[in-house]
């Protein structure tokens, strides 16, 4: 009955987390109930082997992660395109509005979030996963690198490599909008 009780107050201090996580390195809400329902199932599994030696949320991601990659590898299977965070039922556009702009800076600053996104569900899942951890959920080297079981240095270098294919991919959409612009403007 006390590790019953004490599950339940972890599923309640770490679903927000753990449904974040999991929209975000999948880029969709299809089945993303079932998904989180996996990986409190997996850790309801595993707490009697936890030793403590990271933090339960390290501990959470990491098995968010291989829920995470167990349904990339479904996808690839049903050969599947991937769904921006950005699309309607995202509720993306409910989290950008900031009363002190105009409605033009919040369409260009909502495209550019759905650009990062598309570009972002681009990079292959190990870059997108550690951006995603360091950048959208705050996990230091160290954390990532345990939830994901590779040395920091792998972290960083997934990390930078990640980082530079988003800004190029990004400064080119830039300049093809900033060309088509121009053109429509003569």
């Amino acid at each position: 009955m006390d590790i019953d009780l004490t599950f339940e107050q972890l599923v309640r201090d770490h679903q927000a987390m753990v449904f974040r996580t999991l929209l975000r390195l999948t880029g969709s809400r299809e089945h993303i109930d079932d998904l989180a329902q996996d990986v409190f199932l997996r850790l309801y599994r595993a707490l009697p082997s936890f030793r403590g030696e990271a933090l339960i949320t390290t501990y959470l991601y990491r098995i968010a992660v291989n829920v995470a990659q167990d349904e990339w590898k479904r996808r690839r299977r049903n050969d599947r395109s991937h769904v921006s965070l950005s699309d309607e039922s995202s509720a993306w556009e409910e989290r950008l509005p900031h009363p002190d702009r105009n409605a033009e800076q919040q369409m260009e600053e909502r495209e550019f979030h759905q650009a990062v996104e598309e570009q972002l569900q681009l990079l292959s899942h190990i870059e997108r996963t550690i951006l995603i951890l360091y950048h959208q959920e705050e996990r230091s080297y160290e954390q990532i690198s345990y939830a994901l079981g590779m040395p920091i240095g792998t972290v960083r270098t997934h990390l930078h490599r990640g980082r530079k294919k988003l800004r190029e991919a990004m400064q080119q959409r830039q300049t093809k909008e900033r060309r088509t612009a121009c053109q429509t403007n003569r």
